[in-house]
């Protein structure tokens, strides 16, 4: 439970330094020693876990920070997946083998399975119950949300769509958390439940399609935290683009939502930088793309669909004025 707990604590950290907070800032005010966490030696107490929290979502000013957190760590979703396809022939069979791991994670939150013949639904249930959460624990709840479905993507390397997502609360604003969960949520007394169609159940875990997992978590920087000081604007933002680039780049609605920024908010920071947000979306696109050429191990048609593009030609227009050579020409 140690490590796990210490991983997700360190890309919290790093969640927040991309969101312009310095992580020292966080764990002075949790009083936690950052050296210690760093180098693998720290203990952390159930109080000072809850402070980390607390104090993260504090600095970075956001109410929603556990949703906006989980959103962020698509990329250390996958990383988890890997582990468990090894061993899984379905979907089903993966979810099974991930749901008992939570306890890994929190011990405030179990997670169960329910299955019908028309769908399957993932429970998050308390394990005390309270009638108030505390912040540190919605924002946990949040997390763990967002986090089931990255999961799923990561076993189908899709983006998967939910039927329903309740909570017995209300959640405020409700349109950000559609944007997030994919769906409405709706208010329904019980544990929070993220509900999907049966016919992902039974569907076949392709071990080969997970080349692409691991050109993206060799790509992406996010758990790095040997700068000392927190980087520029831009960098930022290339971090955050990079960290959900594995099922299409994010517009800059997403990136300002997950900043808890306005769009225009965004494009003016950038533009003190003499960096336009077009320019950053497209150097991802761009690396991306030669990676995935490189491999040889998936059609253009498909890294065209990966990359966000609706028409094969979008791209092939878009890599030639990069490269000055089609998708084609560049991996023959």
């Amino acid at each position: 439970m140690e490590e796990r707990r210490h991983s997700l604590l360190m890309t919290l950290l790093a969640y927040a330094v991309q969101r312009g907070v310095a992580p020292e800032t966080i764990t002075q005010a949790a009083h936690v020693d950052l050296s210690a966490m760093q180098n693998g030696t720290a203990t952390i107490t159930s109080r000072q876990y809850d402070d980390l929290w607390f104090h993260a979502a504090q600095l970075c000013q956001d109410p929603l920070f556990g949703l906006h957190f989980g959103e962020s760590i698509q990329l250390t979703a996958l990383g988890i997946v890997g582990q468990i396809i090894q061993t899984s022939r379905t979907v089903g069979e993966a979810l099974t083998t991930v749901a008992p791991l939570t306890a890994l994670v929190t011990d405030q939150y179990t997670v169960e399975i329910k299955r019908t013949r028309a769908a399957f639904t993932t429970c998050l249930k308390p394990v005390v119950p309270v009638k108030e959460l505390s912040p540190t624990t919605r924002h946990l709840r949040d997390f763990l949300m967002v986090f089931m479905i990255h999961e799923l993507d990561g076993l189908l390397l899709k983006k998967v769509q939910p039927l329903s997502a309740t909570f017995p609360d209300a959640v405020v604003p409700a349109s950000e958390y559609t944007r997030v969960l994919r769906c409405a949520p709706t208010r329904k007394a019980g544990p929070c439940t993220i509900t999907f169609d049966a016919h992902y159940w039974d569907e076949p875990i392709i071990t080969a399609n997970h080349a692409l997992q691991q050109i993206l978590l060799q790509r992406a920087g996010i758990d790095d935290l040997s700068a000392t000081t927190t980087p520029d604007f831009k960098d930022r933002v290339l971090a955050c683009l990079e960290g959900h680039s594995y099922l299409g780049i994010f517009t800059l609605e997403d990136v300002a939502a997950n900043f808890n920024m306005s769009p225009r908010s965004v494009q003016r920071r950038l533009q003190e930088e003499n960096v336009s947000f077009q320019q950053l979306a497209d150097a991802v696109r761009k690396s991306l793309a030669l990676r995935y050429l490189s491999t040889r191990s998936h059609p253009v048609k498909e890294i065209s669909a990966i990359l966000g593009y609706n028409e094969l030609s979008a791209f092939s227009r878009a890599f030639k004025r990069w490269t000055g050579k089609t998708p084609i020409e560049y991996q023959a």
